[in-house]
């Protein structure tokens, strides 16, 4: 039995479990519909006083203590898989997982994840603080996202780490390829809520995300409750006539919702290139680009996001310790053909 207290913040949504769910910090993968189940069971309590009911009222400031039974879990199994390894020491491990991945083991994913190969790489020298299926995995990344996520060795790493995403310290940019230019001249987006530029023509996007109402696989932008999320995103690269056809964004995180950047460079009108659940069926244009471009924009299998670059302090040594991965191949082959037979690129600070 583990023990989590959670301060209920301004603002509260109208029900306990929707309260916990945006206010329960994200590295305890605790769901809605697992926090009503507790609440359900007395395992949800305020000033002692057990809370049995998911729809009761919460005000602000309120302390509630959640008791986590201890799940028995599905052993998993080491899987000889190769990987991508950009620094290992005692305590932890910086991966470059490829795109198709899945980071842990899930109903529809039992075998072939990276903790099955890290299991393998690293024996049972993996922090225990996420139970079996998720040892050392301090934050995630989607299967079909490439790029660089750090793993925790020991338990003093997953403890110093799990601190710094909560307080937004690690330093995460990606590379997005999306459709359409952002643009702060644009009067669509200046009408976006939560959307605004910032200087050096930087999109900030600070929204709530929310589990979507009628998609459980989705997320959505609420206005008003949800998780708060901020992201960032400069201009690259464009290309195709003005003002662009589709970009390379450079986006950083503030925060780290699930399906963060996706949600809200949909939300800003300009969702990735191969996304399946949020890029919507979109197309380019032969008359805003090549036809090679516009064919490998529509064939690209995947969301079109990578994890570039990551930063943080190495939670024994204090060193700063940044990692940088390339483009994996697929994303540089897109990009060469959205640059190649059309008007040519415009780089961005042109």
């Amino acid at each position: 039995m583990s023990v989590l207290r959670v301060t209920i913040s301004a603002n509260p949504p109208n029900r306990l479990d929707k309260a916990l769910a945006r206010d329960t910090p994200e590295q305890a993968s605790l769901s809605r519909s697992r926090l009503a189940r507790l609440i359900r069971a007395g395992s949800v309590s305020r000033d002692g006083q057990a809370m049995t009911d998911p729809g009761a009222r919460v005000a602000t400031g309120d302390i509630l203590t959640i008791d986590i039974p201890q799940v028995s879990d599905i052993p998993v199994a080491p899987e000889a898989i190769p990987l991508a390894v950009r620094y290992e020491d005692d305590h932890l491990i910086v991966i470059d997982k490829p795109a198709g991945m899945v980071v842990h083991p899930a109903p529809g994913a039992p075998s072939g994840t990276l903790v099955n190969a890290l299991l393998a790489h690293c024996g049972d020298r993996l922090s225990g603080i996420n139970g079996q299926r998720r040892p050392g995995i301090v934050h995630r990344i989607d299967k079909d996202t490439s790029g660089l996520l750090v793993v925790a060795k020991s338990d003093c790493a997953h403890h110093g780490l799990a601190r710094q995403f909560a307080a937004h310290t690690v330093s995460r940019h990606y590379r997005a390829v999306v459709y359409g230019a952002p643009d702060g001249a644009d009067p669509r987006l200046c009408g976006t809520p939560g959307l605004s530029f910032e200087a050096g023509g930087v999109m900030c996007i600070a929204t709530g995300i929310a589990r979507h109402r009628h998609d459980r696989q989705r997320q959505a932008v609420v206005l008003s409750g949800g998780r708060r999320a901020v992201t960032r995103a400069r201009v690259v690269e464009r290309f195709g006539a003005e003002p662009g056809a589709a970009a390379v964004l450079d986006c950083w995180l503030e925060t780290g919702r699930t399906h963060q950047i996706r949600v809200h460079m949909a939300h800003a009108g300009h969702g990735l290139i191969g996304d399946p659940l949020y890029g919507g069926r979109r197309s380019l244009a032969r008359r805003a680009i090549s036809a090679a471009g516009a064919g490998a924009a529509r064939a690209f299998p995947r969301q079109a996001l990578h994890a570039a670059t990551l930063g943080f302090v190495h939670p024994t040594s204090g060193e700063a310790m940044r990692f940088a991965a390339s483009l994996p191949g697929d994303m540089s082959a897109l990009i060469e053909a959205l640059r190649g037979g059309g008007p040519g690129p415009d780089r961005a600070g042109r």
